[in-house]
């Protein structure tokens, strides 16, 4: 029941974000969004570090290996694959007119299903995250306490509430009724839980190579930063509100880890 309520509270962040599209008339600002965008990407970037590849490493050389290998050999297969994900998968972002992923599925799906599409593949690493610190949370001697595990948690929900207007928001723009722009960005938010569950599944049943489970999240987490969030926030004008996001979401996510974990 514990593992199940901490998987879902990134999930509730998503939701509850997505519901904003019932209480704003005129949509997001630009600031405001590129506000969001650096933020979510400074809670990203923190929590890849102090949550996930530093506890890699740490558990590498509790188990007597050489600390850095799991951490850099999970890390790149982690970002190897979100590229694989995203060169096959048809996906629009917020900020784009030109489909990625295969053309000849793109010229098949509407907007919306892409757009939507775009922000799945971004929620994928953050519920891989989750999953994998509460695998390594019920492991003696991980160095991952479950009070670690939810500060994550509660690190990605925070994040998510923005994330979940960005995507309602841009929808009801698009022409979708504010009902089902609520539902298409909370059911991006659903691969979280998901995908954690599988996580936990995979890695209780691996531990030794828990440390390469850690660092593979990360190394997704991180891919989704420079790939997305990194270059919306900093598109056209504005951009130091983007940057000043970023700073924001890095430090409180930062205070998370250390206070609680």
């Amino acid at each position: 029941m514990t593992t199940f309520l901490v998987l879902a509270i990134p999930f509730l962040g998503t939701t509850l974000g997505a519901a904003m599209v019932f209480l704003m008339k005129d949509g997001l600002g630009e600031k405001l969004e590129k506000l969001l965008l650096g933020f979510a990407a400074g809670v990203m970037i923190a929590a890849s570090v102090w949550s996930l590849l530093i506890p890699s490493i740490d558990m590498a050389e509790s188990q007597g290996g050489i600390p850095w290998v799991p951490a850099v050999v999970g890390f790149m297969l982690g970002v190897f694959f979100l590229l694989l994900l995203d060169t096959v998968t048809p996906h629009l972002h917020l900020e784009s007119q030109k489909p990625e992923g295969p053309q000849k599925l793109s010229g098949k799906l509407k907007k919306t299903t892409m757009m939507v599409f775009a922000v799945t593949l971004h929620n994928i690493p953050e519920g891989m995250s989750v999953g994998v610190a509460l695998a390594a949370a019920g492991i003696s001697g991980s160095g991952i306490s479950l009070t670690s595990a939810i500060a994550l948690a509660v690190g990605i929900a925070i994040q998510n509430f923005p994330e979940g207007a960005i995507v309602s928001m841009p929808l009801c723009s698009e022409g979708v009724s504010k009902k089902k722009a609520f539902c298409l960005g909370t059911l991006s938010g659903a691969v979280e839980p998901v995908g954690g569950l599988i996580t936990i599944l995979i890695a209780g049943l691996i531990s030794p190579v828990l440390p390469y489970f850690l660092s593979f999240a990360a190394g997704a987490m991180i891919y989704v930063v420079v790939e997305e969030l990194i270059p919306e926030s900093q598109a056209g004008e504005h951009t130091n509100i983007g940057t000043v996001g970023c700073a924001i979401g890095f430090a409180l996510m930062m205070v998370l880890d250390v206070a609680l974990g």
